[in-house]
């Protein structure tokens, strides 16, 4: 090999070896340079946050020590307020969280004296023929035969009973007054006096807890068929008693119908009554009258009535249940009253009812109710006439208080007006 060759080998050897070791070189030198500037950085990060640090350490140490002293002078100011402001902070908050509850208005019921008046005024404006009718036929001069077999049919379609008819058809035959030439002012007096006879003013209407010695609580059982509105006659009752001053006690033993102790409820509620109930339907109405009589008796009340379920007359499992309650019912208080209510629509077929009810759990009284429309008023003289109890009180119309004491000589004056 020439010798030239070799030494340019050589020579791009150790050129090539040269370059690669500088470059070695070179580049740990940058990387030392590279680290070295890093840890510098580094350094004076910490340092910098360091600083950073304590200065926001005496700013947060200011703000803390401004905090405590705004806090301190708020604390003293709020317990200034505080005692100074009725109602409180807390009262407040506490009032918007909790709504304020509304009040249950209780109503005043309207008194007995003036129901009766009321119901003398709807009678004489009901188009009540009854009445009219009878006087319409005595007021003719010289009555026929034909004319008293009119009589007699009007007081039959009045429900008055044949047996009383009769007997009203046959006094008003032998009086002086209807006669002859008839005068219509002694025609009325006359047919005024006989009907007072038949419906009877000598009778005690009053209601036992009326009466004087009565027991306290005096304990009202309410009887009926379905749909004479007996609960709701009940409901009204207790208005009644409210009016004068009595403390009531309502018992929802009508379990079987799902709305009657709700419809109790809202009758009690109105006037400030309470209701002793059960908490499920189709209970044992014997255990809701126990637990009622038991209540009245423990909180003194003067009355308590017992709304029970309507029945039907020839389902006698049902009327024995009636029997049941007033048993029950006694074990606690006596049982002063038991009122029938009988819609005076009925006619003959409330009579039937009547009878089955009073051989069921005996009978004090009697409730007409829807009397002050109806053609039916003779019924106030057949019921009694059968039973031998009075009626004590008489259904006016739809309005919480139409309800009132019965008085003979209203009615009478009504259906003649």
């Amino acid at each position: 090999m020439d010798t030239n060759v070799i030494i340019a080998i050589v020579v791009a050897v150790a050129v090539i070896a040269a370059i690669i070791i500088g470059a070695w070189w070179f580049g740990k030198a940058s990387k030392r340079s590279v680290e070295r500037a890093t840890d510098e950085a580094v350094a004076e990060g910490v340092q910098l946050a360091t600083e950073d640090t304590e200065h926001a350490g005496n700013a947060d140490a200011d703000h803390t020590q401004h905090a405590e002293v705004s806090a301190a002078s708020a604390e003293v100011a709020g317990t200034a307020a505080v005692k100074a402001q009725k109602p409180s902070v807390s009262a407040v908050a506490s009032a918007a969280e909790e709504p304020p509850v509304a009040k249950t208005v209780v109503e005043t019921p309207e008194a007995a004296g003036t129901r009766m008046q009321r119901l003398k005024a709807r009678l004489s404006k009901s188009g009540n023929p009854f009445g009219k009718a009878l006087f319409n036929i005595l007021a003719k001069d010289q009555l026929s035969e034909a004319d008293w077999e009119d009589v007699e049919d009007t007081l039959l379609l009045a429900d008055v009973g044949a047996e009383a008819s009769e007997q009203l058809v046959e006094e008003l035959r032998n009086d002086a007054r209807i006669a002859g030439q008839s005068d219509p002012a002694e025609v009325r007096a006359a047919l005024k006096d006989k009907l007072l006879k038949l419906v009877g003013t000598d009778v005690d209407r009053r209601l036992n807890a009326d009466k004087e010695g009565a027991n306290k609580p005096s304990v009202i059982i309410m009887v009926g068929v379905n749909g004479t509105g007996k609960t709701t006659t009940a409901g009204k009752l207790s208005r009644l008693l409210v009016s004068e001053s009595k403390q009531v006690m309502l018992g929802a033993a009508d379990t079987f119908r799902a709305a009657a102790a709700d419809q109790l409820e809202t009758w009690g509620a109105k006037v400030g009554v309470p209701v002793v109930r059960s908490d499920k339907d189709g209970a044992d109405p014997a255990s809701v009258a126990f637990e009622a009589s038991a209540k009245a008796k423990e909180e003194n009340a003067d009355v308590l009535i017992i709304d029970t379920a309507g029945r039907l007359q020839n389902k006698s499992n049902l009327m024995d249940e009636l029997g049941k309650i007033r048993r029950v019912t006694e074990k606690n208080l006596p049982v002063d009253e038991v009122l029938l209510v009988l819609d005076a629509t009925t006619g003959q077929n409330g009579m039937t009812q009547a009878k089955v009810f009073a051989e069921a759990i005996g009978i004090t009284g009697v409730v007409l109710s829807k009397l002050d429309g109806s053609a039916k008023g003779g019924i106030v003289i057949s019921v009694q006439k059968e039973l031998g109890v009075p009626v004590k009180l008489v259904g006016l119309g739809e309005g919480p208080d139409d309800l009132a004491p019965f008085d003979p000589e209203g009615f009478v004056d009504g259906i003649l007006a």
